[in-house]
Formats: C-alpha cells, structure tokens, sequence
C-alpha cells in the first residue's frame, strides 16, 4: 500500500468559545449540523458500547448541506483491509478513506465509508425507536463484513444528537485549519485537525519526519494563542458516546 494521508488532531479544553475566537475561527465561515452515532441497542440498555469497543463507528450528520452516513473502523489494521477496501476509492456517493490518525496520545489507522444522501434523507432512522441500521447500504454492509466480520451491527439506536459547528480553512501561522466544536449532554469539545498528504517524491521517512514537523507546528500555534490542550487521552467521540449511553441510563 502506497503512503497515507495523515490527519493530525489537537483536543481543546475549557472555554470552547472563546478557543474559537481566540483562534480566529471569525475568519471562516460557519458551518452547523447536528450528529448521531448508531450503537448495539441491547449494549446500550445494559450502559455499554459495543460497536466503539469494536473499532466500529457509525456516525449520522443531517443539516448544512447532504446528510451522511459513515462506517468508520478505528483503530483498524492495513491486514483487516481486505479486497476492495484495501485501497482508497470514489464511486457515485461513496467515498472509501484511509488514513492515520495522530494525536498527543497516539497513532492509529483509520478505515471509513461514507455515504452521502439528499438532504433531510436520514432524519427518519435517528428519531426514537428506529433503526440506523435500515440505512446502511449494502456496500457499507459489505465493508462491516468483509473487514469486521466479528462485529454485529443489527438492532441499533441512534444517540444523539450533538450539535457540531465547523470552520474549515483557519490560517493559523502557515497552517490550515479545520476547527470543530462539539457540544451534547454538557460536554463541550473543541479539535483543531490538518491533514498532510504523501508527495510523490516522498520516501516513508521523508514524510513522517514532515508530518511530524507539522504536528508540533499545529500544537504550537494553539498554544501561542492563550489555548490549553486536552490532557484526557480519549477522543471526542469515546467522550461523548460513553457520555451519551450514560445519560440514556437515567
């Protein structure tokens, strides 16, 4: 497999807006949406999350524009990857990624399938007593079996919804920046994130020891701007899924 895009991620605590103004977000333009993940209804009764312990994320974006659904394996491994989902690929609404994810606390790969839909499409499968999973498609089906074949993924619940307000584009120093707030049952996130892309003249070392670079540039401009990073090892989404399963407990 050729070299993979790196998407580089920095968690924000504390005062999400003023992290947002104090990173120029009012430079960009505004995008909100509203999010849901789908997870093992069952698992979810009993306070658990058995698809996110599985490396699998099932994410549901409605507003801002098409709707989406992704099937997301993180971590994953290039050797789960297998027949066509061993390799990145465009086809009428699916786009299949792969890529690593770097943040402080760590590197992963990540796997995801997304699948855009018209507008006010998904809105039906995330209202209670529905099931998300009516509108994974059947390549998302075959992606779920062919690289998570130990994994079930029938009789879903969708949690949710969180809002999400999105800047793409920041100039921070010689960066761009994609800034992304998350905001659901009193849990407030902010990530910066940039993505570095193989040159073709890169070798494996050349392009981590640039990656690198970028990753401490990202991490420094944050904190040139008065904005204190995540110390909790977890991502957002482990955050506020945990969180979400436990509200639905009360």
């Amino acid at each position: 497999m050729d070299l993979l895009p790196v998407e580089i991620k920095v968690n924000i605590e504390g005062d999400v807006a003023g992290a947002l103004s104090a990173l120029a977000a009012s430079r960009g333009s505004l995008m909100t949406r509203r999010i849901w993940f789908a997870e093992d209804r069952e698992g979810v009764a009993q306070g658990k999350v058995p698809l996110l312990d599985g490396g699998v994320i099932i994410r549901l974006r409605t507003g801002g524009g098409p709707d989406d659904l992704v099937v997301k394996l993180r971590p994953s491994t290039r050797e789960q990857l297998v027949g066509r989902f061993s390799a990145p690929f465009k086809v009428e609404s699916f786009t299949y990624k792969i890529e690593e994810d770097w943040s402080r606390h760590g590197r992963v790969l990540a796997a995801s399938l997304v699948h855009s839909h018209p507008p006010g499409a998904l809105g039906a499968v995330v209202e209670p007593g529905a099931d998300p999973a009516t509108s994974i498609d059947q390549l998302q089906d075959q992606f779920l079996h062919a690289c998570a074949g130990d994994v079930r993924f029938d009789g879903l619940v969708a949690l949710g919804p969180i809002t999400s307000t999105k800047v793409d584009g920041v100039a921070l120093d010689d960066l761009e920046v994609d800034l992304e707030a998350w905001s659901a049952v009193g849990l407030d996130f902010l990530e910066a994130s940039i993505r570095v892309k193989p040159k073709a003249e890169d070798d494996e070392e050349e392009f981590k020891e640039r990656a690198e670079r970028k990753q401490r540039k990202l991490e420094e401009a944050v904190l040139e701007r008065g904005v204190t990073l995540s110390e909790v090892p977890d991502s957002k989404t482990h955050r506020v899924l945990t969180a979400l399963v436990a509200a639905a407990q009360g």
